[in-house]
């Protein structure tokens, strides 16, 4: 059976700001799709640690300060969870769908990390941004999950809450596995390999066109994960 007829599990994050290195978690999702087996969701709403929300983020996805820290889970005990959760999917051999992976699966290994536990595991990762990118590379226009979505005519119920954007993502990687036959022939683990392949060459792309304008401008290109700083002695 290839990968897109099997079992998916959608991921994402709101969170405080667009530094994985330094935002934080404000809500996050895991709901397992597809195969003829029911949908399972799994939220979480956290207090972001006792640190505010700005008001841009808050605008994007609704939830502010005052909610975070009246409604939310101890952040801790939230990454605590939202890590077993997902590495119990990656063990079940479940391709983990995220839009711009990068971002979501570096967010959490750095909230993993401050807290003290254990990295997750290895497993394939689906992301329909780079997956676009690749099989679409000069279509013209933002490549949001709203635009995917448009693009790609997927419904895409309450953008920026997480439940419905890790649903959307796992539609669209649908969409692309039946429109691009390419991407249905590969296996799991073969459109992993491929996509790391693809992020750096679009982030090498990216950073060239950056340049123009600022030599020293720099576009990540490590996929799904960017590795974690090493700590600097003094």
């Amino acid at each position: 059976m290839t990968w897109h007829l099997g079992r998916m599990a959608g991921f994402d994050i709101e969170s405080t700001g667009t530094d994985p290195e330094t935002a934080r978690i404000v809500t996050a999702c895991i709901v397992q799709v597809g195969d003829q087996k029911p949908t399972v969701a799994a939220n979480w709403l956290t207090d972001v640690d006792g640190e505010e929300i700005p008001a841009g983020a808050a605008a994007v996805h609704g939830i502010s300060t005052e909610k975070a820290r009246a409604d939310g889970v101890d952040l801790r005990q939230a990454v605590e969870e939202i890590s077993a959760a997902l590495a119990q999917v990656i063990l079940a051999g479940v391709p983990v769908v995220a839009m711009n992976a990068r971002y979501d699966l570096s967010l959490l290994d750095r909230e993993i990390q401050r807290f003290g536990f254990d990295p997750l595991p290895d497993g394939p990762v689906i992301d329909p941004l780079v997956l676009d990118k690749h099989v679409d590379t000069y279509r013209a226009g933002k490549r949001t999950l709203t635009h995917l979505c448009q693009h790609y005519q997927v419904k895409l119920d309450a953008a920026h809450s997480a439940d419905a954007d890790a649903v959307a993502a796992c539609r669209v990687a649908w969409r692309q596995a039946a429109q691009y036959p390419q991407l249905a022939g590969m296996n799991l683990d073969e459109l992993h390999t491929a996509q790391i392949g693809w992020a750096a060459e679009q982030a090498a792309s990216l950073q060239e066109h950056f340049r123009k304008k600022d030599p020293e401008a720099v576009v990540e290109g490590a996929w799904p994960l960017i590795p974690r700083q090493r700590e600097t002695t003094s």
